[in-house]
């Protein structure tokens, strides 16, 4: 494996982990209805595990609203019985045709809440990424022991992988900021 073949599957481990932050961030709950919040969650359906998303359409009528509508109206009670044992904390309500959930307000308390809580997840993927970079770095070094690259060489893989771990780090605080600007916009 070369060096830039290194560099650029770490990158691509980057991108993963940006990716999978952005998901985490969609399933907070933060005072306005969005369908990941309950799109993942599992369902009892035909003998079967299956995800919520699978087995019923999903949709956002209001802005403090989730509307959902089971393909097969005989799941609806497991569809209910999903929901409310999930730690989405929310209360179903069932019509016998689809199932609503109201999304309360959220308290200014329980926003500097979710505020830590974003902090918290973004920390995480910035260890995460380090943990990337550092797996790599130790690639080249052994490759530099190995004789296989130079001590110059290796010092500029590291430096080129430094610049993409300080973008993708970049990136990683606008998305932190732009959430809690989203989490205390009232």
């Amino acid at each position: 494996m070369s060096v830039s073949d290194i560099i650029s599957s770490t990158e691509g481990e980057f991108h993963k982990s940006v990716e999978h932050l952005k998901s985490e961030f969609g399933k907070l709950r933060i005072g306005r209805a969005s369908a990941a919040l309950v799109e993942d969650l599992n369902v009892n359906a035909y003998g079967s595990i299956q995800s919520l998303k699978g087995v019923a359409s999903i949709s956002i009528p209001d802005a403090m609203t989730i509307s959902i509508k089971p393909w097969d109206k005989g799941l609806i009670g497991a569809i209910d019985k999903a929901i409310r044992e999930s730690d989405v904390g929310i209360t179903p309500n069932n019509n016998g045709e689809s199932i609503l959930l109201n999304i309360p307000s959220l308290t200014e308390e329980r926003r500097r809440e979710l505020v830590k809580v974003v902090h918290k997840m973004a920390e995480e993927a910035k260890i995460t990424i380090r943990t990337k970079r550092q797996d790599a770095m130790s690639k080249f070094k052994n490759m530099e022991r190995d004789k296989e690259i130079t001590e110059d060489d290796k010092t500029g893989s590291e430096r080129k992988l430094q610049e993409k771990v300080d973008v993708i780090n970049k990136e990683i605080e606008d998305l932190a900021k732009a959430k809690e600007a989203e989490v205390m916009k009232i």
